[in-house]
């Protein structure tokens, strides 16, 4: 009978173990997607920014009043109104994708932390079963 008990015990913990597995494995493809829409916003973000610096740089360069009255394009006062509108823009999505990825690492590092104890708990299920089979069949040879 505690050999019954000990294998559905055992068998339990597998479970809990393959579905920490799946889990992780959730949570680490979402990290991945989490990460690429990071580097996909910043891209968009350095994008934009550099067709705000080409306007400017060649509005500078065709105007000649321009170029009297600032030393470069980075001067002209709108610039850095744009260039602040594009970064306000887009550090919103930046932080929000960030504390995801953040979150998703707690959720991955616990998750992980639960699957060692599991795994620790199926050695030792393990370790109790043998000995007690072995313990059963040596009981009658004595």
């Amino acid at each position: 009978m505690a050999i019954a008990n000990l294998h559905e015990t055992l068998l339990s913990y597998k479970l809990r173990r393959n579905q920490l597995n799946l889990e992780i494995t959730q949570w680490q493809t979402q990290k991945t997607l989490a990460t690429y829409s990071q580097a996909d916003a910043q891209s968009l973000k350095s994008s934009e920014s550099h067709s705000i610096r080409d306007y400017f740089k060649s509005l500078y360069e065709s105007d000649p009043e321009l170029q009297a009255q600032y030393k470069d394009y980075t001067q002209i006062p709108d610039f850095e109104d744009q260039i602040d509108r594009i970064t306000a823009l887009y550090q919103d999505q930046l932080d929000e994708l960030t504390a995801w990825e953040t979150a998703l690492d707690a959720q991955i590092t616990t998750a992980s932390a639960e699957l060692e104890e599991v795994n620790a708990y199926i050695e030792s299920m393990k370790s109790m079963l043998t000995n007690n089979i072995q313990s059963d069949f040596n009981f009658g040879l004595q």
